[in-house]
């Protein structure tokens, strides 16, 4: 017969009760652990890392652009015409007086014909001139001649019948007679050599003005016969003709009539290259006249100087001049697009690494350096100075032998620890 024992089914409750309450308690434990404990480090493949070290760090900045002539020959037309006829296409060697186009226009053909015509007419009215002014000339010296005769006839006349006077052999009122005569004649003379000197500055005047007449007949002419021969459209220098016609429209055809003043054909040298190169405006601001430049074209390294910086800033870029100061490659043209890097200065004994994809100059960012043997890297902030083209100045962060990671690391912001693979 079973014997009730009520004390043994109480203290079953009670242990059934604590072991509830214990497996809550430890529940709860693991579930506050849990959620104190941080999400583990995410894992990253293929990333791209470098060593920082110290030692000289050159300066440079960089950027694309083409090959340009030094010299660029645009010719316009000095008048209007019509294209009769192309001698020349474009991509030919030419040299200085090539004929490139002939233009035809029959005003200025006219004007040079009658230009020519006024200018024989006014030689011929000078020719008349000089004949004219030399016969007037012989006609003054025959009459300042007849009157020294005369004088020289009356003076003697003088001289015989004072000289009979004196000897009281002539009468005294010949003698007289003789003098009167010989002073007027003597007055005469001085007034014929005075209307001859006259006469010779007017002819002089006259001669003058027909002449200039004939200098302004002959310059209109000059003018006349270059404007003829400016028909002729020449290249001006020695090089590679580029283009014929106006560079916003279609090439030049036969037949096609130009304005005065429209562009007729470009010209370069393509012996004498420099570099035009787009330097970002916020790298432009340290690139300076003189410093030394290296143009890649793909086919060879050219040596360069920098001779121009443009001082407008056009979508963003700088445009720098560099002068080549190397020997052309083969396959270097006008237009050829090249990589310009530019040396701005060389500082010696700094910390630098390679530049990071979002690393700017002067600027604090945060770079995952690399702990436990390369099996994890943890963020650190890095105070960035001065930056070149593939590498960038440690101000703080980071010692020298420290490896970080370079790639792109945007996707792990809110993380500050990453294992690596």
């Amino acid at each position: 017969m079973d014997i009730a024992r009520p004390d043994i089914a109480r203290k079953k409750r009670r242990q059934r009760i604590a072991y509830s309450v214990a497996a809550l308690g430890v529940l709860a434990a693991i579930t506050i652990g849990l959620s104190r404990l941080k999400p583990a480090a995410p894992l990253v493949e293929n990333v791209w890392s470098d060593t920082v070290k110290r030692g000289p760090f050159l300066r440079q900045v960089h950027g694309n652009g083409t090959l340009v002539p030094e010299q660029t020959l645009w010719i316009p037309t000095q008048n209007a015409g019509r294209v009769e006829r192309i001698f020349v296409l474009p991509g030919t060697a030419v040299k200085a007086d090539t004929v490139l186009v002939e233009l035809s226009n029959p005003e200025v053909k006219q004007a040079a014909f009658d230009a020519e015509w006024a200018l024989k007419g006014a030689e011929a009215q000078l020719t008349n001139l000089l004949a004219q002014l030399e016969t007037k000339r012989l006609d003054q010296q025959s009459a300042v001649a007849q009157a020294e005769a005369s004088y020289s006839s009356a003076k003697l006349n003088f001289e015989v019948d004072d000289k009979l006077a004196r000897l009281g052999l002539g009468k005294d009122v010949d003698r007289k007679q003789s003098k009167i005569a010989a002073d007027e004649l003597a007055k005469l003379l001085a007034i014929q050599k005075e209307q001859a000197k006259i006469s010779v500055n007017a002819n002089n005047a006259q001669l003058a003005v027909q002449e200039a007449t004939v200098a302004q007949l002959n310059a209109k002419l000059q003018l006349a016969r270059q404007e003829v021969d400016a028909l002729q459209i020449r290249a001006g220098i020695d090089g590679v003709l580029q283009k014929l016609g106006d560079p916003t429209v279609s090439t030049l055809q036969v037949g096609q009539q130009l304005g005065a003043g429209a562009t007729v054909a470009q010209v370069t040298d393509p012996t004498r290259l420099k570099a035009q190169i787009q330097i970002a405006e916020t790298q432009a601001r340290d690139v300076q006249l003189g410093q030394p430049a290296e143009i890649d074209t793909r086919n060879g390294i050219i040596p360069g100087q920098v001779m121009r910086i443009d001082p407008a800033v056009q979508n963003g870029t700088v445009t720098v001049d560099v002068k080549l100061e190397g020997p052309l490659p083969k396959g270097a043209r006008p237009d050829l697009s090249v990589d310009g890097t530019i040396q701005l200065e060389k500082l010696e004994n700094v910390l630098y690494v390679g530049r990071p994809v979002q690393g700017q100059p002067e600027s604090t960012i945060g770079l995952f350096k690399l702990v436990d043997g390369g099996k994890e890297a943890m963020r650190v902030p890095v105070k960035l100075g001065s930056g070149s083209v593939s590498t960038i100045e440690i101000l703080s962060g980071l010692k020298a032998g420290d490896q970080v990671i370079l790639s792109d690391m945007s996707a792990y912001d809110s993380y500050d620890r990453v294992r690596l693979r």
